[in-house]
């Protein structure tokens, strides 16, 4: 209702400022002022036109007032100050707008978005930093989704890295295991439902000591062995490929279920394997040469590499006085002089595909089948037919803030590249780390020293063993939340009592990653995100069971008071003061689509996380101060359920928003 509204006066002030002074303004200045007694929008357009009228603000703002009437949805126009105009909605209008659902539903678009997320090394189990990329990732889908545009959802698979690498020579060298007893071991964990990415998580961080751990000459033929092994992976069609393609598919599927817990599925996982197999590079290399954005390097410390610039979009390196080209050192380089790709090479090309640019696709398989849908895996030799993945118009990038140069060099090779627009619909969705508080990293069993348990977070380390695996995390939300479900709902069995407790435990995990902002560094706390008071999930989730019961000791259904409210006049209870916060409350359920538009247009889901609060918040003002089931008199009442229904729908919608589940009770 409120976007609505605002939409609405932005026109028409357009439309007065057109008629009025013959100008054209596309980006009208609406604010929210500081209190209702100010209307709930202003605008300080008169202080921006007063220097090309040449006329006081204060009298432009008298001239504007007169020429906007009141359009459908407005009450009156007031001047403030030296030339605010203040807006006040027509209280009834906005009322009967959010019960009919006259802006509930999004405008279809004709975007085709692609978000990546998650993207975890498949070495090892997920941990708690990889949820705070892969809830974020999922919330700005949903949020994607909710604006009315088509989005795919890839979760990018370095089945050929280090860190897979890493893995390989643990279970080849360390343990001397071979292929068969490799795939036998897997079977093995498999048939006795054990973890075989736990397994993984444990060989990761003996391996990363063992590269340590011996005499100089050990370490450096241990570092070589490393860097022999990723070779082999990178090459493929040899038996330490084929282990690293055993394990790191078995632990992508664990990855997978783990997320699912959290409500979390994917369409398309590409790997970098096929990327490789594939020549994805050789492709973009040309076009990267022929284009002019890269050069080779004759002298320098880059002699023999192919770089481009950092800044700018041109590629040539810096002139000398004389006209030749100088040394550019801090050049990026693409191809290394052994004539390896790094990273960002591989990247540009990979982002080559996502935009449709590349001129070559990958195969297709299926490998993951969630309810709704089937979920694909890069191969070189698919399946036909398949979805059409890639060629999209609008890029996400979910990925760690110290990633930021990596994406600003692809971006810049896009441009580079000619490919503008492309580059303009790139968004890297940069996120800072998760720690622990030092009363969490104790709870879950490590020995906190003395010096840290004043810090106000401990970062976490896989390579060392320190760290909480996702689904320990989330099996131990959920064992402390059933200890409370089952004191308060002994009424309840067994099975109902555990989807109460799930829903609780993870609404509470993903709350807590999505109410800081991206750039904020989170420390999780098991008593901070499951706290039923303050700025948590539970807390909203409560409101929510709050509403719900008002409905179910009333014996009718939010839908049926709303179709009986729809034809009163509910003027008497929203003026005055005593309907100021009434109307305070529908006026905050009727931010949702501004909320959303905000959110989408900053990459920020923490906004709607905070209304989601926001909203909950003022209803159980409302809730403790409006005893609704024994009003008297029954028109009354009825605007006290119609309030209640409204805020229920809300809360619900924008809960479901962030991922989070709404509880029958709590």
């Amino acid at each position: 209702m409120y976007q609505e509204l605002k939409k609405r006066l932005e026109s028409h002030l357009r439309d007065v400022l057109k008629a009025k002074y013959d100008i054209t303004v596309e980006n009208i200045p609406l604010e929210t002022p500081p209190d209702l007694k100010f209307g709930e929008l202003a605008t300080p357009i008169a202080f921006e036109l007063a220097r090309k009228l040449r006329k006081a603000p204060k009298v432009i703002a008298q001239e504007i007032v007169a020429e906007l009437g009141t359009p459908r949805g407005f009450a009156s126009f007031e001047i403030a100050g030296a030339g605010y105009i203040n807006a006040h909605l027509d209280r009834v209008v906005a009322v009967r707008m959010m019960t009919t659902g006259e802006d509930a539903e999004p405008v279809k678009s004709d975007i085709h978005a692609l978000v990546e997320h998650t993207s975890i090394n498949p070495n090892k189990a997920a941990h708690i930093g990889h949820l705070r990329n892969a809830i974020l990732g999922d919330t700005f889908v949903r949020l994607l989704r909710a604006a009315g545009q088509q989005v795919a959802v890839q979760n990018y698979i370095d089945n050929t890295g280090v860190q897979v690498a890493d893995v390989v020579v643990g279970f080849l060298h360390l343990d001397e295991k071979s292929l068969a007893e490799v795939r036998a071991l897997v079977e093995d964990l498999e048939l006795h439902f054990k973890r075989v990415d736990f397994y993984c998580w444990d060989l990761y961080a003996r391996t990363s000591q063992w590269y340590t751990s011996g005499t100089a000459e050990e370490n450096e033929a241990r570092k070589k062995l490393r860097y022999a092994t990723l070779h082999e992976i990178e090459q493929g069609g040899n038996e330490t490929a084929a282990v690293a393609d055993l394990i790191s598919t078995a632990v992508l599927r664990r990855h997978l279920e783990t997320m699912l817990r959290l409500g979390i599925e994917y369409d398309f996982l590409p790997r970098e394997s096929e990327i490789l197999h594939l020549n994805f590079w050789a492709l973009a290399f040309e076009q990267l040469k022929q284009k002019g954005v890269l050069y080779f390097e004759n002298e320098g410390k880059n002699k023999g590499c192919w770089v481009m610039s950092r800044t700018g979009s041109t590629p040539e390196p810096p002139k000398q006085e004389d006209g030749s080209n100088g040394i550019d050192e801090d050049a990026k380089v693409i191809v290394r002089s052994n004539g390896t790709v790094t990273y960002v090479g591989k990247d540009i090309a990979y982002h080559l595909w996502k935009f449709g640019l590349l001129g070559r696709d990958f195969g297709y398989r299926k490998f993951f089948t969630y309810p709704s849908h089937e979920c694909w895996i890069s191969t070189e030799k698919g399946e036909e037919p398949h979805p059409h993945f890639g060629g999209a118009q609008a890029i996400y990038n979910v990925i760690d803030s110290r990633q930021a140069d990596p994406q600003a060099n692809v971006i810049q090779a896009l441009r580079g590249m000619g490919y503008t627009e492309q580059a303009d619909h790139y968004t890297h969705f940069g996120y800072e780390m998760v720690a622990l508080t030092p009363r969490c990293a104790a709870e879950l069993g490590y020995e906190v020293a003395e010096e840290d348990r004043a810090r106000p977070y401990i970062e976490v380390s896989g390579r060392k063993g320190f760290g909480v695996k996702a689904d320990d995390l989330i099996d131990k939300l959920i064992a402390a939340t059933r200890f409370e479900v089952d004191t308060r709902q002994t009424s309840r069995d067994e099975q109902e009592r555990q989807v109460i407790a799930e829903q609780i435990a993870i609404g509470a995990l993903r709350y807590f990653m999505l109410k800081f902002t991206r750039n904020s560094v989170i420390a999780f706390d098991f008593k901070d995100a499951l706290s039923f008071e303050g700025e948590t999930g539970p807390y909203i989730q409560y409101a929510v069971v709050r509403a719900r019961n008002i409905f179910r000791k009333g014996s009718i259904t939010p839908e049926a008071v709303l179709r009986e409210f729809a034809g009163s006049d509910p003027g008497a209870f929203l003026m005055g003061e005593a309907g100021e916060d009434i109307w305070s409350l529908w006026l905050r359920a009727g931010r949702r689509s501004a909320v959303l538009e905000q959110c989408i247009a900053t990459s920020e889901p923490a906004y709607l996380a905070k209304h989601a609060f926001q909203l909950a918040q003022e209803f159980n003002n409302f809730y403790h101060k409006h005893h609704v089931l024994t009003e008297l008199d029954p028109e009354r009442r009825m605007f006290l359920l119609a309030t209640a229904a409204i805020t229920l729908r809300e809360l619900v919608t924008v809960l479901d928003w962030l991922g989070i589940e709404s509880p029958e009770a709590m």
